[in-house]
C-alpha cells in the first residue's frame, strides 16, 4: 500500500507491510528475502551459511555476494547462483548485511579497507572468534551497527547451533532480522559477548568433537549381531554422554545449563546430519571445521591427548565383548 493511502494510525493488530521502515537517516528492509548479503571471506562457515540460507528459501542466490582473495571458492559458490567477486569494497556497498567471514588476523586489515564505505545502511555481522564487539565498532565508522554471531558448520544442512550477540548501536529490528537469518539455519539464541567464547568451545568447534571418532575392525568378532549391539545398540548412551560432557564443559565456562544442553544436542544432531546428507568422510568434515592455528584444531589436540577415539572404539568393543557374554551364558 503506497504510503500516501494509509490511515494516520494503523490498528495495533494489524501486520506491517514489507514497505521500508526508516530508521534514523537510513533504511532498513524488513523482507529479508529482498535484502542482499555479503560474506566477506569465502571459507567453510560461509559457504555453510549460504548454503543453509538458500536451502532455507530465506534469501534469493543472486542477492547473495561472496569475496576472497583467491579463486579457490569461487565454483562452489557459483554453482548455487551466488555472485563471487575479490573487490571487498564493492560487495560491501551494494549489500545490506555484512557478514564478516575472515580468520581473526586478517579481520583489522579488512576493517580498515572497507571502514571507508561501510554507511548506516549496512548491518555489520562477525564471525570471527574472539574479536571483540569494542574492537568492531573502534575500527569502523562511528554509530556502526555491529553484531557477532558465533555459527557452526551444520548450518548447511539446516541444523546448526548458533548464538548473537547486539553491538552497542543495533536497533531492535537488526535483532530480529538476524535472529530470522539464524533460525533458518537451525537452532539460535541471544546472547552476551561474555559468554561467546564458551558457545565458541561448545558449539563452533563443537562439530569437529562429534565427528572425530572413527570405527573398529569388526573382523575379530564372528556374529555382526553383536557388533551391531556395541556400535549401534549402546549408541544413544554414548551420545547422551557426549551431550552431557559437552554440557558441563560449557556451564564450567559460564553457560546456563539449559542453553548449554541445547547447544550440545544440537551440535550433535548437526554434525550426525552432515555426515548422513553430504556423503564426505566425517575426518574431511572434521578438517574442514579446523582452520590453521583457530580453536577447533587446538580442542582436537585436547581430545587426541586425552586417547578420545580410543575411548569410544573401547567402549564400543566393551559392549560387544558383553553381549557375546551373555549370550554364551543363556546356551
Amino acid at each position: 500500500m503506497p504510503f500516501s493511502q494509509q490511515p494516520v494510525q494503523q490498528p495495533a493488530e494489524e501486520k506491517p507491510d514489507a514497505s521500508p521502515t526508516l530508521m534514523g537517516d537510513y533504511t532498513v528492509k524488513k523482507d529479508i528475502s529482498e535484502m542482499s548479503l555479503a560474506f566477506v571471506g569465502a571459507g567453510k562457515m560461509a559457504q555453510a551459511m549460504a548454503k543453509g540460507f538458500l536451502a532455507a528459501g530465506v534469501v534469493k542466490a543472486d542477492h547473495i555476494t561472496a569475496t576472497a582473495p583467491s579463486c579457490r571458492s569461487q565454483p562452489t559458490l557459483e554453482d548455487i547462483g551466488c555472485q563471487f567477486t575479490h573487490n571487498n569494497k564493492e560487495a560491501v556497498e551494494n549489500s545490506d548485511i555484512i557478514f564478516l567471514s575472515v580468520k581473526p588476523h586478517i579481520l583489522p586489515g579488512v576493517l580498515q579497507e572497507i571502514a571507508p564505505v561501510v554507511t548506516k545502511r549496512h548491518l555489520m555481522v562477525s564471525v570471527a572468534a574472539g574479536v571483540p564487539l569494542q574492537f568492531l565498532e573502534e575500527k569502523l565508522p562511528p554509530k556502526s551497527r555491529v553484531m557477532r554471531v558465533m555459527p557452526n558448520t551444520p548450518c548447511v544442512v539446516r541444523q546448526g547451533a548458533s548464538v548473537y550477540v547486539p553491538g552497542s548501536h543495533v536497533e531492535k529490528e537488526d535483532s530480529e532480522i538476524i535472529k530470522s537469518l539464524l533460525s533458518s539455519l537451525g537452532y539460535c539464541s541471544e546472547s552476551n559477548e561474555g559468554m561467546i567464547s564458551a558457545v565458541t568451545g561448545l558449539a563452533g568447534s563443537g562439530p569437529a568433537y562429534m565427528i572425530q571418532k572413527r570405527g573398529f575392525c569388526s573382523d575379530t568378532y564372528k556374529d555382526p549381531v553383536y557388533v551391531a549391539i556395541g556400535l549401534g545398540g549402546m549408541g544413544q548412551a554414548y551420545a547422551f554422554t557426549a551431550i552431557d560432557a559437552l554440557a558441563d564443559g560449557g556451564v564450567k565456562m559460564g553457560l546456563p545449563r539449559e542453553l548449554s544442553i541445547k547447544l550440545a544436542a544440537q551440535t550433535l544432531l548437526g554434525a550426525s546430519k552432515m555426515v548422513l546428507e553430504t556423503g564426505k568422510h566425517p575426518m574431511q568434515l572434521k578438517d574442514d571445521v579446523c582452520s590453521p592455528g583457530g580453536t577447533t584444531i587446538y580442542a582436537i589436540h585436547k581430545l587426541e591427548s586425552g586417547g578420545f577415539r580410543n575411548l569410544l572404539i573401547d567402549a564400543v568393543e566393551g559392549a560387544c565383548l558383553r553381549a557375546e557374554a551373555i549370550a554364551k551364558k543363556a546356551k
